[in-house]
């Protein structure tokens, strides 16, 4: 059904250290069996360590590129996948954050679900969204501007949040609508 939906575009996977093993596996091979080419973009060349929760650690994945050198223009869409040390390392990288904001105005989709939509609180992207995301970001998110939501998957202006690995179905099938559907740079 969703086979070849996405030929041809190639999806960024902005993650380090800490990253959700299932949030970033389960959407990845999602975005693959749709047709899509993936690239794994995190801080530093080399390798990072996955994590079920953030005390057990699982496997470790090859980085694709380095955040520093790619941009915008590069990718069709991006998936920020969560836990809580892997975001919150990337919310305090220039790059990372500079890449998420570049994504964003280029009308790129993103989807971003549990502790990932840290991302688009530091970048100012939640304002004025309807989003959900982990229950401990809840504040953050009203803060910055989101009107927050505990739903299990939310879609506005092309960003899609969820709030945790249950939500993963929910959460892949409408980030891979989103990322078909494509430019979203009317969003404003």
């Amino acid at each position: 059904m969703t086979q070849g939906r996405l030929q041809g575009k190639t999806i960024a996977i902005l993650a380090t250290n800490g990253v959700e093993e299932i949030e970033l596996t389960s959407p990845r091979q999602a975005l693959e069996e749709a047709g899509a080419t993936t690239h794994l973009i995190s801080l530093e060349p080399g390798e990072i360590q996955s994590m079920k929760g953030d005390i057990e650690p699982q496997g470790k994945y090859r980085v694709d590129r380095v955040v520093s050198e790619v941009k915008a223009t590069d990718y069709d869409g991006l998936l920020l996948p969560g836990g809580t040390v892997s975001p919150d390392t990337l919310r305090l990288n220039e790059d990372a954050m500079r890449f998420v904001r570049e994504m964003y105005d280029a009308g790129k989709p993103i989807a971003a679900i549990c502790h990932g939509p840290w991302s688009l609180s530091e970048t100012g992207i939640s304002q004025g969204l309807k989003m959900t995301s982990w229950p401990s970001l809840k504040r953050e998110l009203t803060l910055s501007g989101a009107e927050w939501v505990d739903e299990e998957c939310v879609t506005d202006k092309g960003v899609v949040t969820s709030r945790k690995p249950g939500d993963l179905p929910a959460f892949t099938r409408k980030m891979l609508e989103e990322f078909a559907e494509g430019d979203h740079s009317r969003r404003r």
